[in-house]
C-alpha cells in the first residue's frame, strides 16, 4: 500500500429540525438576487416546496422553479434548466430534493456560464479545468431524503440520453456553498424511497470502507455511517415521523459521499449502467446487488468485514455481516434481485460493457474483469 493520497472534505452545513427557515438568509449570504429552485416533478406541489417558495418570495428573491427533472436526470433535462435559468435572469440555484434534484441543479449551476458541451467536463483525467470557474453560479443544497449525499459532493451523475450511460460531470465548485439538512423535510417520504435512499447510504459507506485505497479519515466515517444506518435506518422506515432516525439518516448520507472520496466498487458499477438502461431506482439497486457483489470481494475483504462486524455489534465475522444485509434488505421490501426489480430480458453484454467503462470499477477491492463482470451481473438475476 502507497501512503499517498489527495483528500478533500466538505462545506458548510446547517443541521436540525426547522432549519429550512434559514433558507432566505442562505441564498443573501451566498448574493444571490433571483435564484432559480430546481427540483423534482414529484416535489414541485408538494408542501415542503411550496413553503420554501413562499419564504423566498416574502424575503423577495422571487419563487423561480424549474421541476422538470427526469429520475435518472439527462443532459435534455439540463439544457430545459440551463434555458429557464438564463431567460429567468437567475444568478444562482437551489438545488432542492432527492439525489436527481441535487444533481441536475448543481449541473445547471455548473454549466450556467460554460460554452462549452456538458459532456467535456466529464470526470476524466483533468477535463475538469475545461471549465471557466467564473462561470458557475452559487449553489445551496437543501435535501429531502437521506441517501445521495449529492448535497456535499463536487460531482452530479447525469445520463446521457443517446448512448443511456451515466457520466460524472465533476468540479470542485460544483460544491455546494451551503447545505440546509432539516429532517423534518423528510419525513413524508414514501417506505420505498425511505429503504431505497437509506440503503444507498449504506452502499457508499460500505464501498468507501472496503475500497483499497488509503484514506483513513474517510475509512473511519464509512464506518461510522454504516452503523447510524444499522441502527436508524429500521427506525425511519417504520416510523417515518421519527425525528432522531430521520436526523442520524441525514448524517449517514452526508458522511456516505463524504466518505466515498476513498472510491467505490463493484455495487455502484453494477448499478449505474443497470439505472441507465432500466430507468430503477439507484439505492433500490444498490440494495438488490449488494450481496452477490460481497461474495466477489470476499477474499479480498473478509478481514476488514470481520473488523466491521465488531464494530457493528454483528456476531459471525463475514457470514454474519452478510446475513445482516440480507435480512435487512427483506425487512425493508428490497426486491431480492434484479428481475424482481423489473429487469426483464437484460442486455448482458451492454451492462457488462457499462460496468467496466464506470469509474467506480477503479474502487473495487477486486480487479473488475469481463468475465467476472458478466458472472457478477449473472448472480444477480
Amino acid at each position: 500500500m502507497k501512503l499517498i493520497g489527495n483528500w478533500s472534505y466538505p462545506t458548510a452545513i446547517k443541521f436540525g429540525a426547522g432549519r429550512i427557515s434559514e433558507l432566505a438568509d442562505a441564498c443573501k449570504a451566498t448574493g444571490m438576487k433571483k435564484p432559480l429552485l430546481v427540483t423534482d416533478k414529484g416535489l414541485a406541489n408538494l408542501p415542503i416546496t411550496t413553503a420554501a417558495l413562499d419564504q423566498l418570495e416574502a424575503a423577495g428573491l422571487g419563487r423561480g422553479l424549474f421541476a422538470d427533472v427526469d429520475p435518472n436526470p439527462n443532459e435534455l433535462n439540463a439544457e430545459a434548466g440551463l434555458a429557464v435559468y438564463r431567460d429567468g435572469g437567475h444568478d444562482g440555484v437551489i438545488a432542492f430534493g432527492g439525489g436527481s434534484g441535487l444533481d441536475l441543479g448543481k449541473v445547471i449551476a455548473f454549466m450556467s456560464g460554460q460554452t462549452r458541451p456538458i459532456w467535456d467536463f466529464e470526470d476524466i483525467g483533468d477535463w475538469w479545468t475545461r471549465a471557466d470557474p467564473d462561470g458557475i453560479a452559487p449553489i445551496i443544497a437543501v435535501p429531502t431524503t437521506a441517501g445521495t449525499g449529492s448535497e456535499v459532493g463536487r460531482a452530479s451523475v447525469i445520463t446521457n440520453s443517446v448512448t443511456h450511460e451515466k457520466k460524472i460531470i465533476f468540479h470542485p465548485k460544483i460544491l455546494p456553498e451551503i447545505v440546509i439538512c432539516d429532517p423534518e423535510l423528510t419525513v413524508g417520504m414514501p417506505n420505498f424511497i425511505t429503504a431505497g435512499t437509506g440503503m444507498d447510504a449504506f452502499a457508499h459507506c460500505l464501498e468507501a470502507y472496503s475500497s483499497p485505497h488509503y484514506h483513513p479519515m474517510s475509512q473511519g466515517i464509512a464506518l461510522e455511517g454504516l452503523r447510524l444506518v444499522k441502527e436508524y435506518l429500521p427506525r425511519a422506515y417504520t416510523q417515518g415521523d421519527d425525528l432522531e432516525a430521520r436526523a442520524h439518516m441525514m448524517s449517514a448520507a452526508m458522511m456516505g459521499a463524504t466518505a466515498f472520496q476513498k472510491g467505490l466498487g463493484a455495487i455502484h458499477a453494477l448499478s449505474h449502467p443497470i439505472g441507465a438502461m432500466y430507468n430503477t431506482h439507484h439505492g433500490t439497486t444498490n440494495a438488490v446487488v449488494m450481496q452477490p457483489v460481497l461474495r466477489m470481494n470476499r477474499p479480498a475483504i473478509e478481514d476488514r468485514i470481520k473488523d466491521a462486524a465488531n464494530y457493528l455489534g454483528i456476531a459471525g465475522g463475514f457470514d454474519g455481516f452478510y446475513e445482516f444485509v440480507g435480512e435487512l434488505n427483506e425487512k425493508l421490501g428490497i426486491p431480492q434481485n434484479l428481475t424482481d426489480l423489473g429487469v426483464k430480458n437484460p442486455e448482458l453484454d451492454k451492462l457488462v460493457h457499462g460496468a467496466l467503462i464506470d469509474p467506480s470499477t477503479g474502487g473495487n477491492p477486486v480487479e473488475m474483469t469481463e468475465a467476472n463482470t458478466r458472472a457478477l451481473f449473472e448472480a444477480c438475476f
